[in-house]
């Protein structure tokens, strides 16, 4: 895991407000720490996931974070929440139509600060 000060040295570099928002509130958060030292990282380094693929490493009524960006390969047949940074217009279509809920990781931090029942996909 990373620290807060190799987080914030990666901060400096990064332009998209919502994405600096998001690592300043998961970096306050101690069980957020670890989603904050994932997406502080370069892009490339970064978990994007289809859908299918969630699909497979998930359980029904399970809350999961894909840190990074959710794409809309493939379906999902479970009533899940996804949490990502994230989404294609597709995926958001495909979850909406399946009967998942998705939020964004800030949405989630505001939300649920102590991160409970959230398992983080990899």
């Amino acid at each position: 895991m990373k620290s807060k000060t190799l987080i914030d040295k990666q901060l400096q570099r990064k332009n998209n407000p919502e994405l600096i928002e998001t690592l300043f509130s998961a970096k306050k958060k101690e069980k957020w720490l670890e989603v904050a030292g994932i997406i502080s990282g370069p892009r490339r380094k970064r978990i994007n996931l289809n859908l299918n693929e969630i699909n497979n490493q998930t359980k029904e009524k399970e809350k999961v974070i894909v840190p990074g960006k959710v794409l809309s390969q493939g379906e999902i047949n479970k009533k899940i929440k996804v949490i990502a940074l994230s989404f294609s217009e597709k995926a958001k279509e495909k979850l909406k139509k399946s009967g998942c809920e998705f939020s964004n990781i800030l949405t989630e931090i505001k939300s649920n600060p102590s991160a409970e029942g959230i398992r983080i996909l990899k």
